[in-house]
């Protein structure tokens, strides 16, 4: 069963911002993407690389290490060097609150 958690108000993660959260011993990236928020595993699939300390760019991440990029929808690489995916949580909007379905 999953249960959703709070991370942050909606005025916290503005358009073009990207945080990192710890929920249930979880480092999670949450990414505002012109209006849309994202939540991803904020740790990069190839080197375990924290991915908040890269670069939000066109719907993905950058990871800081080696410039894997991770769509924020699927969590898929789109470049090299990583080839596997981060995992993706479902998102919720409730009142001013952004949570996190885990």
């Amino acid at each position: 069963m999953t249960q959703a958690h709070p991370l942050t108000s909606c005025q916290s993660l503005k358009p073009g911002q990207m945080k990192r959260f710890i929920v249930n011993d979880k480092a999670i990236l949450a990414a505002n993407v012109n209006g849309e928020i994202y939540a991803i595993a904020d740790l990069c699939s190839h080197e375990d690389a924290i991915l908040s300390n890269g670069a939000l760019k066109d719907g993905c991440v950058e990871c800081p290490l080696h410039g894997s990029r991770f769509d924020l929808k699927t969590g898929q690489p789109r470049e090299e060097p990583a080839t596997e995916p981060v995992d993706t949580y479902v998102v919720e909007i409730r009142e001013d609150t952004i949570y996190i379905q885990m």
